[in-house]
Order: C-alpha cells, then sequence, then structure tokens
C-alpha cells in the first residue's frame, strides 16, 4: 500500500507541488487534489510516473493556479493497472496560511514579475474575525471566488504592462477600508536590435545597439543587463546603449538579460571597414581673404596622420549655405574658394575613412570669420517693361554701399548720373525719353565695379498669349540674338513693385528649355522671352501659366438678383487674379433645393457676368453660381430672391418718391428753421426808424421807462355824439397834480399803469360790468355802440401839436379833426390822412366792435414795430385794404412768429 509512502514538497515561489510516494510495481496512477477546508476538488486525474531507478521513488510535479499560501490542500494516491485500482491513499495535507493561528491579514502572490499577456490568480486571506468586502484591480473591482472560511481569490487574464512602480492589487474589508494588497510587476523581455562595431582610434572598439521594445521593468531587480563578449556593460543605460573593449576583436556577441528572459545579438567585422573619425578639433583660419580662406583643424589621434581621409566642410553665410568636399592622407587643412568679400562665414568640418568608407564622423565645432573686402563685381542689371513706354532698371542686390546709375544719349553727347543708395535696386525709366542706354556701377570703400550696361528698346512687339500649366518654354532661334536670350518671370497678380525674377539663356540653347524656381500652385506666374543683342533687347514671346491649377480660393463677388416682372437676372463680378488659382472656363448657373442643387445653366465665357432666368413663378427662389477651372468648381455663392406681382412694385415706387418729397419738405423746413435770421432779413427785413422833424434826439443806451412829463387822456362814455363839443379839453395843472396824489400809493407811472390796464383787459372786456373809474370806462365804451374819446392836456412840443403838415405820431386811436377845422363831419376825423401820419398806423386795430375784432385779442398784435413814446400800441406802414389787414394779422404774424421761435 501508499498509505505511508506519499510526502508532499511545496515551490511556492514557483506554485510547484512535488507529490512523492513510493511503489514499484505500477507506473500509472490516480492523483485527486482537494482544498481541505471546504473540500473542492482542485484536480482529479490518472498519470504516469516512473520510477526512480536510483531511489526506488515515484515523483510527479503540480502546477498551481493558484498560491499555495492561499489555503490548505489535500492529496492522495492510487495505483492503477487497465481497469484494476489500489486502495486511495490516507490524505497528506500541505497546510495554507489562512490556518486559525495566522491571525493577520495576507495578499498572494507579492511582488512577482510576469510576462504581458498572462494570466494570474490573486488571493486574499482577511483578518481572523473579519469580513471580507471587495478585491480591486489597478482601482477596478474584480469578481471574487470564495477559496475558505477567509480567502478569495480573483484571476486576471492577458494582463497588461505595468507602470514604472507596477500594478497594484488590493483587498478592502466589508467598510472598504484597504487591509492588505499586493504588486506585481508585468513586462517584456529584451529584445535588442542593430548591433553594429566600429573603431575611431584604430585600436579600440566601440559598439552601439537599439534598445528596441520597452520592457516595463524598472528598478535595479528587474532592469535589463548587458554583456559583450563576457564584459559587463555597467554604463549602457536607457539613453546610451554602447559598451567598448580595449582591443578590436573582430566578433562580438552582446547579451541582454532580465527576470524574465535573455536575448542575444552578433556582429562581425575587419579593423578597416568600421573606421569613423572622431571630429576635427581647435579649428583655425590662418589666411582669409576676400574670395577665398583656408580653414585648419587637428585631430586626437596620431593614427589618422597615416588614413586617407575625405572631408566635408560645410560653410554658411546670411545668404546661402554649401558643402564642398576635400580628400587627403591624414588631411587637416582646406582653401575654401568662391567667397563673397565682406562676408560673414561660420563652417564645420567632418571627416571619413576614403577607402571602405563606413560613415561620417561627427561634425565639428563650428568657426567664424569675415572674408575681407573688395570692390564689387559689375551688378546683374535687367530692363524691365511695365509697358509700351514705361520700365524699370533692375539689378541684383549684393553687398555694397551704394550704386551709380548713369542714363547716356550717344546722340546729344549728353549724360545724367544718379547716386542711390543700398536699399534700391531699381530705376523706373521711360522709353520715350532721350536716353538710349544705362549703365549702372556699385561702388563700396574699397571701390568701384565695373560698369554693367543695358540698351532701351524703341519698341517692343505684340504680347503672346499664355500656355497651359506648368512651365516648360521653347522657342526659335532668333537672328538678333547675338549674345543669347534673357528669361523673366513675376507673379501675374502683382500690380506695383513686382518682384521680377530673370535668367540669362547661352545663344546655342534655343530648341527647348526648362527650368526650376521658387514657384507655387495656384500662383499665375508671367514669363517674357527676349533677344540679346549688342543693339537693344528684343520681346519675342510672352507666356501666362501654373505650376499646377487649384479650385478658386473664392467664389464669384457681389452676386445679386434682379426681378424683371417673371424672369430673374443674376449679376456678378470676376473673382479677383490672386484669388483665381487657375484660368477661369466658364461659370454653372444652379437652382438651390436644400441640399440639393439643380443645374440651369453652363456659361463657358469667362467674361460673361451675368444670367437671366426666365418664366419663373410667384414664390422664393435660391440661386448658386460657381467658377470653375481646370481643377474644378468653387465653393459657390448664394443668393435668394423672392418674386412678388409686379402692381407691388409700383406701389413700392410710389410710397419711396412719397417718402423721398416728405424727406425733402423735412430738410428744407430744417434748414429754413435754422437759418432763420438769414430768412428773416432775406424776406422780412426790419423795418427802419422813422425819421421825425425837428430836433428829436436819438439816444443809444438802456430804455428808460420812467414816463417824460405826459398828458392825460379822459375817456368819456357817452352814447349820443355832440359834434359841437370839442374833442380836445385841456385840463389844468392842478388837476394833473391831484390825479397824481390820488395815484401815488401805487408805483409805476400813471401812462403805464394805463398801457398795462389797457393790455391785461382789453381781451377780457367782454361780458365784463362796466367800472366806475375811466379805465372801466373806456373799457365800457369798447363794448358800447359809440364811444367819445376827448384827449385832454397833450403836453408835446409847439411843432409837434400842430395838426396841419405834422410828420410826427399821431395818438394811437382815431380822433377827431384838429380844432382849427371844426366843419370836418366825424367820419373824416376817424379816416385821417396817410400823409399827416407820417406814413405809419397802429399795428392793430383797437375797435372791439368792428368784425375783425372778433377772432382775436391783444395777444395778436404784430411785435418788432416802432411805437410812439406815449403809445401803447406798434405802428406799421398803412394799408387801407382788406386782404392788407387780413395780411397783417394772419400770414404776417405766423410767419414773424416762426422766424423769431416763438410758438
Amino acid at each position: 500500500g501508499l498509505d505511508r509512502q506519499v510526502r508532499l514538497d511545496a515551490d511556492t515561489e514557483a506554485q510547484k507541488l512535488l507529490v512523492t510516494w513510493e511503489d514499484g510495481r505500477a507506473s500509472t496512477f490516480d492523483v485527486e487534489i482537494l482544498r481541505t477546508e471546504l473540500m473542492e476538488i482542485v484536480f482529479n486525474e490518472t498519470v504516469v510516473a516512473t520510477e526512480d531507478q536510483s531511489t526506488g521513488k515515484h515523483q510527479w510535479n503540480w502546477t498551481s493556479p493558484v498560491p499555495l499560501e492561499c489555503t490548505s490542500l489535500s492529496v492522495k494516491v492510487r495505483s492503477r493497472d487497465g481497469q484494476d485500482v489500489s486502495e486511495w491513499s490516507s490524505q497528506q495535507i500541505l497546510p495554507g496560511l489562512d490556518l486559525p493561528d495566522n491571525t493577520d491579514s495576507q495578499m498572494y502572490p507579492e511582488g512577482k514579475t510576469v510576462p504581458v499577456g498572462s494570466n494570474m490568480t490573486f488571493c486574499c486571506i482577511v483578518k481572523e474575525g473579519q469580513q471580507f468586502g471587495s478585491l480591486l484591480y489597478k482601482d477596478t473591482l474584480v469578481k471574487e471566488t470564495m477559496l475558505s472560511r477567509r480567502t478569495y481569490a480573483t484571476t486576471m487574464t492577458n494582463q497588461g504592462p505595468s507602470n514604472p512602480s507596477g500594478t497594484n492589487v488590493v483587498c478592502s474589508d466589508e467598510k472598504k477600508m484597504i487591509i492588505t494588497g499586493a504588486v506585481v510587476f508585468v513586462g517584456y523581455p529584451p529584445m535588442p536590435s542593430d548591433l553594429v562595431c566600429e573603431t575611431h582610434d584604430l585600436i579600440s572598439v566601440d559598439c552601439q545597439w537599439s534598445k528596441g521594445r520597452e520592457t516595463y521593468l524598472f528598478g535595479m531587480a528587474r532592469q535589463t543587463y548587458y554583456t559583450l563578449n563576457g564584459r559587463n556593460c555597467s554604463k549602457a543605460r536607457d539613453s546610451n546603449m554602447r559598451c567598448g573593449l580595449e582591443q578590436w576583436d573582430g566578433n562580438w556577441t552582446l547579451v541582454a538579460r532580465n527576470l524574465l528572459g535573455e536575448f542575444r545579438l552578433t556582429d562581425a567585422a575587419e579593423l578597416g571597414h568600421r573606421v569613423r573619425p572622431v571630429a576635427p578639433v581647435n579649428l583655425t583660419t590662418p589666411e582669409v581673404y576676400s574670395w577665398n580662406a583656408s580653414v585648419g583643424w587637428l585631430w586626437k589621434y596620431n593614427g589618422y596622420e597615416r588614413l586617407s581621409l575625405i572631408c566635408q566642410v560645410q560653410r554658411t553665410s546670411h545668404s546661402n549655405s554649401s558643402t564642398q568636399t576635400y580628400t587627403g592622407y591624414g588631411l587637416n587643412t582646406v582653401v575654401l574658394k568662391d567667397l563673397q568679400p565682406d562676408e560673414k562665414y561660420n563652417v564645420k568640418v567632418r571627416c571619413g575613412s576614403q577607402k571602405n568608407f563606413w560613415k561620417w564622423g561627427e561634425w565639428s565645432l563650428p568657426l567664424s570669420f569675415q572674408t575681407k573686402m573688395d570692390r564689387p563685381v559689375a551688378p546683374d542689371i535687367w530692363l524691365w517693361m511695365d509697358s509700351d513706354n514705361l520700365g524699370r532698371v533692375l539689378w541684383k542686390v549684393s553687398t555694397t554701399s551704394g550704386y551709380e546709375v548713369t542714363l547716356w544719349s550717344p546722340e546729344e553727347n549728353s549724360q545724367q548720373t544718379l547716386t542711390l543708395p543700398q536699399s534700391m535696386y531699381s530705376l523706373p525709366i521711360n522709353v520715350t525719353d532721350r536716353w538710349s542706354k544705362v549703365t549702372v556701377t556699385a561702388r563700396n570703400p574699397a571701390g568701384v565695379s565695373l560698369p554693367a550696361n543695358v540698351v532701351i528698346p524703341r519698341h517692343l512687339p505684340g504680347k503672346n498669349g499664355g500656355k497651359g500649366s506648368g512651365f516648360p518654354l521653347s522657342w526659335v532661334a532668333h537672328a538678333n540674338a547675338s549674345c543669347g536670350y534673357v528669361v523673366d518671370w513675376y507673379n501675374t497678380s502683382c500690380t506695383h513693385d513686382c518682384n521680377v525674377e530673370w535668367t540669362r539663356v547661352c545663344v546655342s540653347i534655343n530648341a527647348f528649355f526648362s527650368f526650376a524656381g521658387n514657384f507655387f500652385a495656384g500662383v499665375r506666374y508671367t514669363f517674357s522671352l527676349y533677344a540679346c543683342s549688342s543693339e537693344s533687347t528684343v520681346l519675342l514671346e510672352r507666356w501666362h501659366g501654373y505650376m499646377q491649377e487649384l479650385v478658386p480660393s473664392r467664389t464669384v463677388p457681389r452676386l445679386s438678383p434682379n426681378q424683371e416682372g417673371s424672369d430673374v437676372q443674376l449679376t456678378w463680378d470676376q473673382i479677383p487674379l490672386e484669388h483665381q488659382r487657375g484660368f477661369i472656363l466658364g461659370y454653372t448657373v444652379y437652382l438651390t433645393n436644400a441640399s440639393h442643387l439643380t443645374l440651369l445653366a453652363n456659361i463657358t465665357d469667362p467674361q460673361l457676368t451675368n444670367h437671366t432666368v426666365k418664366n419663373l413663378v410667384l414664390g422664393s427662389y435660391k440661386f448658386t453660381v460657381k467658377a470653375y477651372n481646370a481643377a474644378g468648381e468653387d465653393g459657390g455663392a448664394t443668393v435668394s430672391i423672392s418674386l412678388d406681382p409686379y402692381t407691388y412694385w409700383l406701389i413700392m415706387e410710389i410710397l419711396v418718391a412719397l417718402g423721398t418729397m416728405t424727406c425733402l419738405l423735412i430738410i428744407i423746413t430744417i434748414a429754413c428753421y435754422r437759418k432763420r435770421k438769414w430768412v428773416k432779413k432775406a424776406f422780412y427785413p426790419d423795418i427802419p426808424e422813422p425819421k421825425l422833424p425837428g430836433e428829436w434826439g436819438i439816444t443809444q443806451g438802456t430804455l428808460d421807462v420812467k414816463p417824460s412829463p405826459h398828458s392825460m387822456v379822459h375817456i368819456v362814455e357817452d352814447s349820443v355824439w355832440d359834434s359841437s363839443k370839442e374833442a380836445l379839453v385841456t385840463v389844468p395843472e392842478e388837476d394833473e397834480e391831484g390825479t397824481g396824489d390820488e395815484e401815488a400809493d401805487t408805483d409805476e407811472p400813471a401812462s403805464l399803469r394805463y398801457y398795462n390796464q389797457v393790455v391785461e383787459e382789453g381781451s377780457s372786456s367782454r361780458g365784463r360790468p362796466h367800472a366806475s373809474d375811466s379805465s372801466a370806462s373806456s373799457t365800457g365804451s369798447m363794448d358800447s355802440g359809440h364811444t367819445d374819446v376827448t384827449y385832454t392836456g397833450i403836453q408835446t412840443s409847439p411843432d409837434a401839436s400842430q395838426c396841419a403838415g405834422g410828420g410826427g405820431y399821431r395818438p394811437q386811436m382815431q380822433s377827431a379833426s384838429c380844432p382849427e377845422d371844426p366843419q370836418t363831419g366825424p367820419e373824416e376825423h376817424l379816416q385821417p390822412p396817410v400823409g399827416s401820419f407820417g406814413g405809419y398806423q397802429p399795428q392793430c386795430s383797437w375797435k372791439q366792435d368792428s368784425p375783425e375784432a372778433d377772432g382775436g385779442g391783444l395777444d395778436q398784435a404784430c411785435l418788432g414795430s416802432p411805437t410812439s413814446v406815449t403809445s401803447s400800441q406798434f405802428l406799421l406802414p398803412y394799408d387801407t385794404s382788406e386782404e392788407g389787414k387780413e395780411h397783417q394779422s394772419s400770414a404776417s404774424t405766423w410767419f414773424h412768429n416762426l422766424l423769431t421761435g416763438k410758438p
């Protein structure tokens, strides 16, 4: 039997269980493995285990998917011979760490390194008496399986690479508090590549390689270690994969190793085939001239003196950069040619083995130097014609301090020299002037260059049309091209101070010529071919073209619709030349309906920029117009229009006309209002002051309203007119003084008080009861059918008191006739002649009983007319006609109020 011979040995790191038993009669056995606490079968299979002849024992290895520390395992074995089996051996238990005497929380496996893509099971042993909560892998909740009372496990499949600190697996209790955890490192085994060994000093070897795939394993214990031919490469790091040996071997083996495996690389070569010189040091310029300079350097190793070298010298200036190649044994100095005077250069050098060239060495540190100044070379000049008569003399910019341009006229034996600054590189000319040749020289402190000449042509032939895209140019040989040809080109869209480039072509090249320049797709260029001769240049051909046509970058501008009855006319402008990006071939007109376009017309004439869509019904329409070239159509410009009945347009025109007239009248009214002073002066001037007889002094200054000695006017109301009664009764001075005493309790004079009373009560006297005083009597008399007015005690100058020939003012009310003419009737007294009053009458009549007075009061009195000293009315020129009265009472008053700004 097998009762006492079964033994269990565990390898927890490898998670392997070694089962050993003794039984020399059989080679086939049944093995059963269970989790002891829950009695769950983990493994139950028939295995083959041969007997070890030296020990007489059978051994069988089993790899557990679960760490052996997680829970206890029970193992039993029985032999099998066909269908015959023996009794099971007694169970042998491999104790786990979840036994009651291990009370702490634990997590397995801990700190293990596994390859990417592997499957791995983690188990959590919770603390005795503690409740399990959850398992998290990379902060992600995972599903767990119960292995025992305290052990819970989870299996992760196809694990991805870890971060530098590893992948965390944590176990939490029911309160989500972390109770334990473990770290696993998932990565790749090393896989370097491209091992290359070479020599720099012709003795030792320096090997380099590429790290290859990232291992994702970090730290001293998990990083990759390298050995070269058995020598530890301790300095090999991620940023410097290289290792050296002191002597050339010819064969090299690199071994890269980490916890997940190792990788080997090999290389082999002869010494002469792997020479890579080091960078030259201590660059100097022993000699520097205007057009050339010598550059020297030193080598770090003496063995280079016998080595055939090829070296590159790269020189860089502000204008260009170039590289020249030199060869020689132990090369350590070169001469740089074709330099530019007074130019700053930077040079650097690198070399390689000329025989069995392997690789270029490293560049040296740069060296700067500046060439000496020399007189400039003759400028490269060209005459570019803007039009038939206008052109520009152009020359290419060089290092100078200025230019001298001389215009020659051999016929007149005259010349004109212009001095231009360094910043100018062109001069406008007119071919109709007397000048026939232009000479340009450049100058600097070292001297003046040789002159460069160009002949001004007297005529230009017609221009040829453009070709297609691309710039292969060819022409027929011209008899006058004694000094070759000149081709110039510029951006066609340029209109002012264009950047013109040109090149000269030998006279023998005339069948075909193509050249490369800095051309851009979608840009139109104009090329001109000139025949060069000693007399002048002649334009032979001119081309327009694109290196590559592109669709227009802009849509047609100013697309607008216009309704013409039931038709709609679409008009637009041509796309600007710089946005055409190709030769415009025509336009397409579409009817837009949502996202669908219906083609209405294809206009093949690029000069036609309008199209009429006819016979449309009333409604809204949206039209799209696209320009197209050889590359395709542009994005399209869209416009909408709503067709309305034609009568609506007539109504709109009438409304617009009325609105325009209204605005015009408002503008005129506002202008007249703002210029009312000028209008008043032009159409309603001020009435001049009357010229009074006698010596009436007119003093300028503030009006003194204090009256001079005045006369009193007594208004006597009498319904019966007494013709025998004198109109004027003299009042003694005593009565005047008495009257003044009675009114002394007021501040204002009697005349002003009378004036104010008349003005205030004139408009409201109708319907009032008659007052007992004189003012009330006067007001009451206005309401009656007849009123007697008696002027008493009028104090005036002797001349002014005379009726006949009086040129002064009369009282404002129409009075009786003079005492000297008693026979004159009342009608004649009420209408004195105009001439007797100097041509002035009261401005507004105060006859309250007249029909004209019904429509207004004193507030309608016109202002601005002169008044007499003792009168309360204004005087205007006498007008007896009814039309004149109406004009004074209505139109004149309104117009005057408008000019004075009163409402």
